[in-house]
């Protein structure tokens, strides 16, 4: 794939973002994050003071949050608008000691022993590596990469949460899936042709991949990172992140992992 003038490899997702600009805050999904926020302090267990890693971070909703909050977040994301916007709103706030942004592609982390807590939600990173992303079909060597490298961005000690769709509810709701949209069986990837909408509310036809899993290829691909899985839990973004358990559903997986 081609690369970017910082070096970073270019994604398809960078035209989408670039396009959706500020509309992205608009979606249903992106309204609990204060919820969503919660449940990052309390599942990665942080404290004032400690450091983060948003991976993915989009405009920066979770790390400007965190930073309210008095934790340090730094957001990586592919997409340059998107980290524009993440450093005007925590400009905006005055929270720029705690909340810093760079342009990162997550599959190239080389983060070492630095952060208290990792996190990807709402396939801001992780998932999103099918399609055009796909390096060697049909694996999961790109996802592998990016578990990998924020497991080893963690001290010790220390948990990421990552948050993925759920091949199970794909597969129990294929009669719904749109004609306009397809599921590759054998990659579990669900590819969407769909429109997005600038600010001004001009459409762009696009199209978007979204890798799916199964809760124990999760938890074996925690394994595969080195880190020790402690649970994996249904929830739903912009819906509900109440769930205790697993539940057809329910379409995305939250992983809890720990580095040893």
């Amino acid at each position: 794939m081609p690369k970017g003038g910082d070096g970073s490899t270019n994604h398809w997702f960078e035209s989408i973002a670039d396009h959706l600009n500020e509309t992205y805050l608009r979606y249903s999904f992106t309204k609990t994050t204060n919820e969503e926020v919660d449940h990052i302090i309390s599942q990665l267990g942080l404290h004032p003071g400690d450091r983060v890693l948003d991976v993915g971070c989009g405009p920066g909703r979770h790390s400007v949050e965190l930073a309210r909050r008095g934790i340090r977040c730094h957001g990586i994301d592919i997409s340059q608008r998107f980290l524009e916007l993440a450093a005007e709103s925590a400009a905006e706030e005055g929270l720029t000691d705690l909340a810093t942004f760079d342009r990162v592609d997550a599959r190239q982390l080389e983060f070492s022993n630095e952060f208290d807590g990792a996190f990807s939600l709402c396939e801001g990173a992780f998932g999103l590596q099918g399609g055009p992303a796909l390096e060697d079909a049909p694996n999961l060597a790109a996802d592998q990469r990016i578990l990998s490298g924020m497991g080893q961005a963690l001290r010790s000690g220390r948990r990421l949460l990552v948050a993925a769709f759920s091949a199970y509810f794909l597969v129990a709701n294929l009669e719904n899936i749109e004609n306009s949209n397809e599921f590759d069986l054998m990659t579990a990837t669900r590819h969407e042709h769909t429109e997005v909408r600038n600010p001004a509310g001009r459409a762009l036809a696009t199209e978007l991949w979204t890798t799916c899993f199964t809760p124990r290829e999760l938890w074996m691909m925690a394994e595969m990172a080195g880190l020790e899985p402690l649970q994996i839990r249904s929830v739903h973004s912009g819906e509900d992140w109440k769930a205790e358990s697993l539940v057809a559903d329910h379409p995305e997986l939250v992983l809890l992992a720990r580095r040893p």
